[in-house]
């Protein structure tokens, strides 16, 4: 997907970050603006979501709940595949968008009108951010090969950590001014913008890549997970023969995932990441939560209330995580790919987890509680978001729309579910302390690190495979 010629002023400004050849900026650059709209707009709507399960359920309910959104990711991830089957991939990305804006402007009603949505807008925002994120950047991978994905990864995924740290910080400074359900349109307006982006990135790639192909063998007729399709041309450019390889199999989402060793490992290794830092969220939670409810009681608030007070601080939190996210994917993640390779790279996350857990099993206090938090949140939004991502850079097309968004999707909330379990188990029949679930962290993060060295020569061996 290279263009011929010399490298432009913006190629060039872009090399201080990675390595951008002639021609590669703009779409990178579009991709990066795609997705940080997508990721302002989720971290407007997450502290939302927080304030209105704290408030009213409290931190327990809210670990509990996350198993939910694994039963509908049951139904919904098949419905997802049976979309790619059909639907060319910018259908499939309008359609989903403007699902999901048409479910914010609905919450935003529901909420003027006093309803308690609480549990139910927490499922929802968990599978939006999973589904929307997971199909934008199955489009990404699609139009990248394995050696622009890893050199152009970083730049794009740079705009999610920015949009994130835009979207932390507007929502802190807006809540105290228009309340909490105004900034639900505001998120539905941002998706709106994102989806004209992701149809100009389309259209871009369409008339640079596919120009003189016949229609129906373009993207713009073929149904997402349709295999890859090859182009022979003669040298006069008046034959064309187009042949699909990879025509679609119509397996289920599932069935790709557990017929492919790659990628079962793969999606353990999110399964339990997740587990390990969902866990690790509840730790935070609780402290937070008691934190609030005192500061209430003793009038030092600020005059806010409890959900007000719980919505600021996560504000705050999320913040700072996303700064610290954003310096490491600026300086950072590219580096550590270009240099390391993905093998070290699949590694960083694992091993700061390791160390954090291992602090906070003998010494839980809350300042250290948030700043092992913040490094694990502000690591795993930076250098593992890029690495998840390329890991699917050697994958087929169909693999790249189906399996990803099963794996992204379902296993990460199975991580979910895992810990709620283990909550549950914690609080009701063993009394963990805030040290004994630490120490749980500790061990699932010993089995997160074999699958991360497992995942990584599975990378290599695949992408050496590779013609």
């Amino acid at each position: 997907m290279t263009s011929p010629g010399r490298a432009t002023p913006l190629d060039r400004a872009l090399n201080l970050f990675t390595e951008v050849r002639s021609g590669e900026s703009t779409t990178a650059l579009l991709l990066a603006l795609n997705v940080f709209l997508l990721l302002t707009a989720y971290y407007i709507i997450k502290p939302v979501r927080d304030a209105l399960i704290l408030s009213g359920q409290g931190a327990e309910m809210k670990s509990y709940v996350s198993a939910g959104q694994a039963i509908l990711l049951l139904v919904l991830v098949p419905a997802y595949a049976a979309l790619a089957d059909r639907l060319p991939r910018r259908r499939l990305l309008n359609a989903v968008t403007g699902f999901f804006v048409a479910c914010l402007v609905a919450f935003f009603a529901l909420i003027r009108a006093d309803v308690p949505v609480g549990v139910v807008f927490f499922l929802w925002a968990g599978i939006f951010n999973l589904m929307i994120v997971a199909q934008f950047w199955s489009f990404a991978n699609d139009l990248y090969t394995k050696d622009q994905g890893e050199r152009l990864f970083p730049i794009v995924a740079f705009g999610a950590s920015l949009g994130a740290a835009v979207g932390s910080a507007v929502t802190g400074r807006l809540i105290p001014l228009v309340g909490v359900p105004q900034l639900l349109l505001l998120a539905a307006a941002l998706l709106g913008v994102a989806i004209l982006i992701s149809n100009l990135v389309d259209t871009r790639e369409r008339a640079r890549c596919e120009a003189g192909i016949p229609l129906r063998f373009t993207t713009a007729e073929i149904p997402a997970a349709t295999g890859e399709y090859l182009v022979q041309q003669t040298a006069d450019r008046e034959k064309l023969t187009v042949s699909l390889p990879g025509a679609p199999s119509r397996k289920g989402s599932f069935r790709l995932v557990f017929g492919n060793h790659y990628l079962l490992l793969i999606a353990l290794l999110m399964l339990v990441l997740n587990w390990v830092n969902t866990t690790g969220g509840y730790i935070l939670d609780r402290i937070v939560q008691r934190t609030a409810e005192a500061a209430v009681a003793a009038g030092t608030a600020d005059g806010l209330s409890v959900r007000d007070y719980t919505g600021r601080f996560y504000s705050d939190f999320y913040f700072v995580v996303n700064l610290v996210g954003l310096a490491l994917q600026l300086f950072v993640t590219s580096r550590l790919l270009k240099y390391f390779g993905l093998r070290a790279a699949v590694l960083v996350l694992p091993l700061i987890a390791l160390t954090g857990y291992a602090v906070l099993a003998f010494a839980p206090i809350f300042a250290l509680v948030r700043w092992v938090k913040t490094a694990e949140n502000a690591t795993d939004y930076s250098v593992q978001n890029t690495v998840r991502n390329v890991l699917f850079l050697p994958t087929s097309r169909e693999q790249k729309y189906k399996a990803k968004q099963a794996i992204d999707s379902f296993f990460v909330r199975s991580g979910d579910v895992l810990s709620a379990g283990l909550v549950y188990v914690g609080v009701h029949w063993l009394a963990l302390s805030t040290t004994g679930f630490a120490r749980v962290n500790l061990v699932l993060v010993c089995v997160w690190l074999v699958l991360a060295v497992l995942v990584g020569r599975d990378y290599v061996r695949l992408t050496r495979a590779a013609p």
